[in-house]
């Protein structure tokens, strides 16, 4: 990689956030992504100025050495014209021919040193500038106008974000819901929703308040095929065809099996009047309605 090529690298180093500010159809994005890509981009361009260094540094001492070689012949190698580059290269770094360093010698020798009073190279400088315009800019951005977020609305856009993930995929996962992995819901729209799908399909069987009459009661602790929310959404889901209940298992979605089974396990203990005789065996398994009141609570 020549000189050239490096200076050429050190340009577009410098454009890059420019091109795609422009070419991005979103201002703020492109704007969000070059403020959060800050270090690695200035530290691409400190690399380049680091090897533009260090191939000017190795020119340099060849140039010396073949022009202390031909001068020796008597052969004249000097330039009368520096190319462009080396004109930029030379005000980029501001260096001070060797003969004329006597003019900046501060007059302390440490070990054969010499101490010069170097100014610093104006790259360097130009690059402090553009931190302080930089940052500036982006004060500006994210604290005063309306083109960037700041972290705080960066932070609830992100929750946002998120919590819409999170429905989309509960909804993708509504019919992988069976007997296995089925829970309790103890929110208010899955209950009340459970609720009306009862009164339009279980009531005439259960009664509108679980108490039981050509089915089983649902509200005291008795329970033929089980008590619990997998229990409860097995029997839903397959029926109990030798007692006359059908499957619901081709007319419902087995998220609607699931709250339909949550709103039957809030009625354990309601102890509405007009109950149906016990039937089958005391449940035992956890009642999920206190699992989920202990956990408000907490």
């Amino acid at each position: 990689m020549t000189m050239k090529h490096l200076k050429y690298l050190l340009f577009l180093s410098f454009l890059s956030p420019i091109i795609l500010i422009g070419k991005s159809t979103n201002t703020s994005l492109a704007l969000d992504w070059a403020f959060e890509n800050i270090i690695f981009l200035l530290a691409f361009m400190v690399i380049i100025y680091a090897f533009s260094s260090l191939w000017g540094l190795a020119k340099s001492m060849m140039d010396y050495k073949i022009q202390e070689i031909t001068g020796e012949s008597g052969i004249n190698t000097s330039k009368n014209e520096p190319s462009f580059f080396k004109k930029i290269y030379d005000r980029a770094w501001k260096l001070i021919p060797m003969d004329k360093e006597e003019d900046i010698d501060l007059g302390h020798d440490y070990d054969g040193i010499r101490e010069l009073d170097n100014s610093l190279p104006p790259w360097w400088l130009y690059t402090f500038y553009l931190t302080i315009v930089w940052g500036i800019g982006y004060i500006y951005v994210y604290h005063i106008s309306d083109l960037g977020l700041d972290q705080h609305s960066e932070y609830l856009a992100e929750i946002e974000i998120a919590e819409e993930a999170k429905r989309n995929f509960l909804a993708s996962q509504e019919d992988n819901i069976d007997e296995t992995n089925v829970i309790f819901l103890d929110d208010a729209a899955s209950l009340q929703a459970g609720k009306e799908r009862f009164i339009t399909s279980c009531a005439v069987c259960h009664g509108p308040d679980g108490q039981g009459g050509i089915g089983a009661n649902l509200t005291d602790k008795y329970w033929i095929h089980g008590g619990g929310i997998k229990d409860i959404f097995k029997s839903i889901k397959y029926g109990v065809p030798e007692k006359g209940m059908i499957a619901w298992k081709t007319q419902l979605q087995p998220a609607s099996i699931q709250k339909l089974a949550s709103y039957v396990v809030t009625l354990q203990g309601t102890d509405p009047p007009n109950q149906k005789a016990p039937q089958g065996e005391i449940w035992e398994g956890e009642d999920p309605t206190k699992i989920a009141m202990n956990k408000e609570e907490e």
